[in-house]
């Protein structure tokens, strides 16, 4: 039985983590930390996991913490990450770090994005976590870099047509949507209730978001090829889920079923890819509560533009379930364990 750390237990990304890891079959939560909640029950700051994970959370000191556990997943806010993680690599531990401090191989990138950056040599070693594209390294790593959400839901859709140069990457447009977890679980005026509901709108605007540079040095990496996107993120009313809707012209002409065909030999054997059948689209409810990333495609043949759309739910596939996935990978578990069950589902 693997012993399991969550650093960082009371927010969204950390109760999902309690959640997936209490119906795993091979790991145990010996430890949960958070400095606001220390000395009370997890089941007493999120309800819903009464009688399922029976822990105190805590605050130790890190060299105490080290010893508490076996496997640990990093669920803080970026800049605290790169303080935590070393010492626990030190000891020997395997880390799953949610944040964004190991996900830019370039540390003059996540300085201009970020903060200066405290443990920049573990940057060429973190893998980049997303299994469907970096198993092998993920398997072989101590230090996996979960990716954000917005650009798992983005990588995943785009990945078959830059792999294969069908599509102009200058011309890609990315138009994304996000439940009100996406924010995280912190008081603030623009994710209450009445700020929210019957609403509908777009935040950091004009090249903004810090999931940009994340998005481009993946797709780069597809691509061959510098690119650069243009991305608006918008807030959804609603609390799980992102959509992505990705349009760029191809760069031949094409049959829907042809490019239909690449996709499905692409995702033919990844569990957590789901490709819609033709004439149908993907939807954040038929992915809520699950690992699944639904793909849809369809043609523009008046302006020679692909529509390529993604679904999954951000705190799951787009950060905790995706966690769980790379820690599967890591230890040597079956990727799928702990992951398979059904959306939720109204």
């Amino acid at each position: 039985m693997l012993r399991v750390g969550i650093i960082g237990v009371s927010g969204y990304t950390g109760v999902e983590l309690a959640r997936i890891l209490s119906g795993h079959p091979q790991v145990r939560i010996t430890v949960a930390t958070s400095r606001q909640h220390a000395g009370k029950f997890l089941s007493e700051i999120y309800p819903n996991l009464r009688g399922c994970v029976d822990l105190t959370c805590t605050n130790p000191a890190t060299e105490e913490l080290s010893q508490l556990a076996d496997f640990y997943f990093t669920a803080v806010p970026h800049k605290t990450a790169m303080d935590i993680v070393p010492p626990l690599l030190r000891a020997g531990k395997k880390v799953v770090d949610l944040s964004a401090d190991f996900r830019l191989r370039d540390v003059s990138v996540y300085e201009q994005w970020y903060q200066q950056h405290t443990s920049r040599e573990l940057l060429p070693e973190a893998a980049y976590g997303l299994p469907e594209l970096y198993r092998e390294r993920i398997r072989a790593s101590r230090l996996t870099a979960n990716p954000g959400c917005y650009p798992t839901s983005v990588i995943l859709g785009l990945a078959p047509l830059l792999r294969e140069g069908l599509i102009d990457p200058a011309t890609l447009i990315i138009d994304s949507k996000s439940g009100t977890s996406g924010a995280g679980r912190g008081a603030s005026v623009a994710s209450l209730f009445c700020e929210v509901t019957d609403g509908f709108r777009p935040y950091k605007v004009g090249g903004s978001h810090r999931h940009i540079p994340e998005i481009e040095q993946e797709l780069s990496v597809l691509a061959g090829s510098q690119v650069t996107v243009s991305f608006t993120p918008h807030l959804l009313p609603v609390s799980r889920g992102i959509l992505s809707t990705m349009y760029a012209r191809l760069t031949r002409e094409l049959d829907l079923a042809v490019l239909h065909k690449l996709y499905e030999q692409t995702y033919r054997d990844e569990r957590f890819v789901r490709l819609c059948p033709a004439g149908s689209v993907p939807a954040t409810q038929h992915v809520r509560g699950s690992n699944f990333c639904d793909i849809g495609l369809a043609l523009d043949r008046r302006t020679g533009r692909i529509i390529v759309m993604s679904a999954i739910d951000n705190i799951v596939k787009g950060a905790a379930g995706q966690a769980v996935q790379n820690m599967n990978l890591m230890h040597g578990f079956v990727e799928t364990t702990g992951l398979l069950g059904a959306p939720f589902f109204p």
